[in-house]
């Protein structure tokens, strides 16, 4: 696999463990998990009383269009996820335009469903809320700012994202790519570092001073 295409696919997904994992299990197509993996990411993104996809979005989706391929695929993966329970489909006009919505079939996803069934609540345009611009993946972002990304730090990174918040890494990589420090074992002290300490004892959180003890305390990694 080349590092492009490990930097696209292996981006983290946060999921309720024991939830998700059982419905995706049961899922035996391939075209209806991928679908149900990018709505998942999408729901993420989005904020509001309550999180739901609209079937155009779903369309106009680049990456999930790219995965599936036609809209005839996007239908069918639709008609098995409704069919297996995954997801929760309305049909409702919003400013005078009919539209096909989704929502993930958990707790909140029912609740939205009962209230829309009783006309207790109402989508209007303004709750049409597009989902954020997709961040980067870490793997992409250490090839942006650091490096080539070879199999060992893909590795490497993806032991980081169990271990600390994505934030933290993210933050370590530009840092590390500000002091030309353009190597994982650089990334990796730091990351420990805050976890010992704290990010109050980050490199850029004091003064000139504070900053070169750093730099003199992580010399080795910088220069490696």
């Amino acid at each position: 696999m080349s590092s492009s295409n490990t930097s696209q696919q292996l981006e983290a997904l946060r999921l309720p463990a024991a939830e998700f994992a059982a419905a995706l299990a049961e899922i035996d197509h391939l075209a209806e998990l991928k679908l149900a993996l990018c709505i998942l990411a999408l729901l993420q993104q989005k904020e509001g009383c309550y999180r739901y996809l609209g079937y155009d979005e779903l369309l106009a989706d680049e990456v999930l269009m790219r995965a599936l391929g036609t809209q005839a695929a996007l239908v069918d993966a639709l008609h098995r996820a409704v069919a297996r329970g995954n997801l929760l489909e309305a049909q409702v006009a919003i400013a005078g335009c009919a539209r096909r919505l989704f929502v993930w079939n958990d707790a909140d996803g029912r609740v939205w469903q009962r209230q829309l069934q009783a006309g207790e609540w109402q989508p209007t345009a303004a709750d049409e809320i597009e989902a954020l611009p997709p961040r980067p993946s870490l793997y992409a972002l250490y090839e942006d700012n650091l490096g080539a990304l070879t199999p060992m730090i893909a590795e490497a990174i993806g032991d980081a994202e169990s271990t600390y918040p994505r934030e933290w890494i993210e933050d370590a990589m530009r840092y590390a790519a500000q002091r030309n420090a353009r190597n994982w074992r650089y990334v990796q002290k730091m990351l420990e570092n805050w976890q010992q300490e704290g990010r109050s004892h980050e490199g850029d959180s004091g003064g000139s001073q504070q900053r070169g003890a750093q730099r003199g305390k992580w010399q080795n990694f910088i220069d490696s």
